[in-house]
Order: structure tokens, then sequence, then C-alpha cells
């Protein structure tokens, strides 16, 4: 069993938490901009539907200090209590930032339609509203921009389509962030259609029907963040592409017999764990082991950056074939 070099040694792993804090910041300042704002525009216009993206935009706000706040968290050294380090803190507060948007976000969108749908208040100039809607939009537009531009980055720096990598990507923070500004984007269109409606036919029910619809966006963003953010924390493994890969980096090297298993565990969005049970020929000493350990180790390092801890498990085959 070997344990390789620290993450401060030959191979750091190569990660885009400084693309991801850029993205993380772009989010936070649009919804620190425009929350206030919706807020005012809301109790103005009595509007629940803005006040559902008000809610929304607080609840955003929040999430993205939290999201902030792992990344420094889960970039900290490894230690005695924590060998494996902190890359996991990461999935910790996507999945407390999944709770956030279900709870102050979600929830209360659906209370407020309920309400105006119960007991329709009264209806103010809605032109504030519009005005902030369209400046809402813009500054969201603008977050979303940033987030794409991470996604493509790196969907053809490892030749996926960029919605596929959105879907596989185990970084869950750059996953928040694009979840949550394509909400906004989605929400914010919803809000000025209910609005719209509001003023054409002068009912409250369309303004109600549309924070419901804002309140249920919100839900389906917080399962499917939290949902990721559980299953990185359980320790996931690779895709079947990278497993692949790792496969064949192994087998390959010479001395290898054959790979009798292979486990693979995300420690982070940047850092891998790999152990392995390989079969060695019969003519190998235990020298020969301990290089072929070595040249496992950096050829896999060399092709895949993100892999932090190998540990193999050397077995020999028998004349027969068979371990």
């Amino acid at each position: 069993m070997k344990d390789p070099p620290g993450p401060h040694g030959r191979y750091a792993p190569g990660g885009d938490s400084g693309e991801t804090r850029k993205t993380v910041l772009a989010a936070g300042a649009a919804n620190v901009a425009i929350a206030g704002t919706k807020l005012v525009a809301g109790l103005i216009a009595g509007s629940s539907a803005m006040m559902a993206e008000a809610a929304h935009s607080l609840a955003d706000t929040l999430n993205e200090a939290f999201l902030l706040a792992s990344l420094g968290r889960s970039e900290r050294p490894a230690d005695r209590r924590h060998p494996f380090g902190y890359g996991k803190e990461r999935y910790f507060w996507s999945l407390i930032a999944a709770v956030g948007i279900f709870v102050a976000g979600a929830g209360y969108s659906v209370y407020e339609g309920v309400r105006e749908i119960a007991s329709p208040g009264e209806h103010g100039d809605p032109t504030v509203a519009f005005l902030v809607l369209a400046l809402a939009f813009l500054f969201e537009g603008l977050s979303l921009s940033r987030a794409t531009y991470q996604v493509r980055k790196e969907a053809r720096t490892r030749g996926r389509e960029p919605l596929d990598h959105v879907r596989r990507t185990p970084d869950t923070t750059l996953k928040a962030a694009v979840l949550e500004d394509t909400a906004a984007l989605v929400g914010l269109t919803l809000a000025a259609l209910g609005l719209a409606l509001r003023e054409i036919t002068g009912s409250g029910v369309w303004d109600g029907v549309a924070s419901i619809l804002i309140g249920l966006l919100l839900v389906a963003v917080a399962l499917t963040l939290g949902r990721s953010s559980m299953t990185m924390l359980i320790g996931q493994s690779v895709d079947r592409e990278t497993w692949r890969a790792i496969n064949e980096e192994i087998g390959d090297t010479p001395g290898v017999s054959s790979v009798l298993e292979l486990l693979t565990m995300h420690l982070g969005p940047d850092e891998l764990l790999v152990a392995a049970k390989v079969a060695f020929a019969d003519d190998i000493s235990a020298d020969q082991a301990e290089d072929i350990a070595d040249a496992i180790d950096d050829r896999l390092r060399r092709r895949l950056p993100i892999v932090r801890h190998v540990f193999l498990d050397p077995t020999q085959l028998r004349p027969s074939g068979g371990p």
C-alpha cells in the first residue's frame, strides 16, 4: 500500500477553485444589488410575485455567503484528525444552501402566492416593479454569463458539452451558482408575466399563481442541488470515462498483469482517491513491486492531476492465472 506526496508536493491537484470563487462573487454581488430593490418594489406595487422574488434574492444572497465561506474552508491542508483534507466541506455547505433555497425561498414564495389568491391585497403602481425586474434581469444575466463562461471553459477542457458538464461536475458550488442564476432569470420572467396579467385582467390571482410557480421552481432547484450534494457527501465515484482512464493507466503499467478491483471516490471537486487491487506476475520481486507502484502513481497523476491519494493492494497470479 502506497501513500503519495502531500498536497504541496510535486503533484498538486489542478482545480478551478479560483474560477469558482469569481463565479460565486459575481452571483452574490448581483443578488445583493437587487434584493433590497425587489422588496421595496414589491411593497409599492403590492405584488406577491415581487415579494417572492425578493425572498428568492435574499435566500440566494445568504447561500452565496455559505458557498464563498466553503471555498476557503475546503482548501485547508490535511491534519492528523482529517488526513484526507477538508474538500468535502464544499458538499456540506452546498447541501445547507439547498436547504436555504427550499425553506427561505420556496416556502415563502408559495406562502405569498396562496395568501394573494385567498385574500387579494391592494394593488399599487406597477411601474417601479417593472423597472426593478428589468434591472434585476440585467444583473442576473451578467452573473449567469460569468457562470456560463466557467462552465464552457471547463467543458471544453474535458471534451464535454456544457450542459453535460453541469450535470456531471463534482463542483457543487459551481452547480449551485448556475442553477440559482438560471432559476433567477426564469423567476423574474414569471414575476413579470404575473404582474402584467394582473394589470390586464385586474385579478390578483395571476400574481399569486406566478408566486407559487416561483416557489415550485425553487423547490426543483433545491432538490437537484441537495441530491447532488448528498451523493458527493456519501462518497461518489468518478464517471465511467475517468474510471476507464484510470483502469487503463494502471493496467498498461509494465509488470501489471491485470487490475482485479478499482475503487475511486471524490474527496472534493479537485481531489480524488484511488484504491486498486493489482495483480503482478509471479516473477516480480518486492523491490520491483515498489517500483511498479511508483510508476502507477506517476502515470495516474500525470494523466489526471486531480488524483491526490493512490492506494495499491498488490497480489501475484498463480500459474493457473488466478489470484
